[in-house]
């Protein structure tokens, strides 16, 4: 993959080099629970960069609706799954989710074939960022509406149609972002838009 190296990543190792290794990014809005789905599938240590919220953030970062958060990602989270099933290994990075950081999203797209953009439906409108962003370099994605405390008041076509994606097809799942099966479920049907995508590609050439 241009611009990444799997092999500097932290928590590569000689099994995983068995597998062909796919970079994904886990994306969306501050406070929507990026780290979380993150530690919840990895197979190694996740790799966090995260700093409390101090009085500095105060009129910078909204808390509106997540006024218990401490702290925040403004690096990457990284972590790995390998699914054997599917002969991948997957190196998960997530990105920042404050606007202060967005500039490093593009950064991390270098290399990347997919994502996840995980959406809170108590907070829609900071998850269009996220969609308008992939929407527009072109990277195929899964939306993830993360069901907080296990509910989620809305329907699929509900949260659908209030995102206003522009490909009625991508694919939109409702997740717990602390299930690993949820997870993992959401990381597979990720790999299925690839393979689909790339299908479709071979069989127009």
């Amino acid at each position: 993959m241009p611009g990444y190296d799997p092999g500097s990543a932290p928590g590569y190792d000689a099994e995983a080099q068995a597998e062909s290794p796919v970079k994904i990014l886990i994306a969306g809005g501050f406070g929507v629970g990026k780290t979380t789905l993150v530690e919840a599938v990895s197979e190694i240590e996740p790799l966090r960069t995260e700093e409390r919220l101090t009085a500095a953030g105060v009129g910078v970062d909204d808390l509106d609706g997540i006024e218990s958060k401490t702290a925040t990602t403004v690096a990457m989270d990284f972590g790995r799954i390998t699914l054997t099933d599917a002969g991948v290994v997957l190196y998960l990075f997530g990105t920042p989710g404050q606007e202060r950081f967005w500039f490093m999203w593009d950064d991390l797209l270098a290399g990347a074939l997919g994502a996840i953009v995980l959406v809170d439906t108590r907070r829609l409108d900071r998850s269009f960022p996220a969609v308008d962003f992939f929407e527009n370099r072109g990277l195929p994605f899964v939306v993830g509406a993360n069901c907080f405390d296990g509910e989620q008041q809305y329907t699929v076509e509900q949260i659908r149609a209030a995102l206003h994606l522009k490909d009625p097809d991508t694919p939109l799942l409702m997740l717990d972002a602390r299930s690993r099966d949820d997870v993992r479920g959401a990381l597979l049907s990720l790999l299925d838009l690839l393979i689909a995508g790339a299908e479709k590609t071979a069989a127009s050439v």
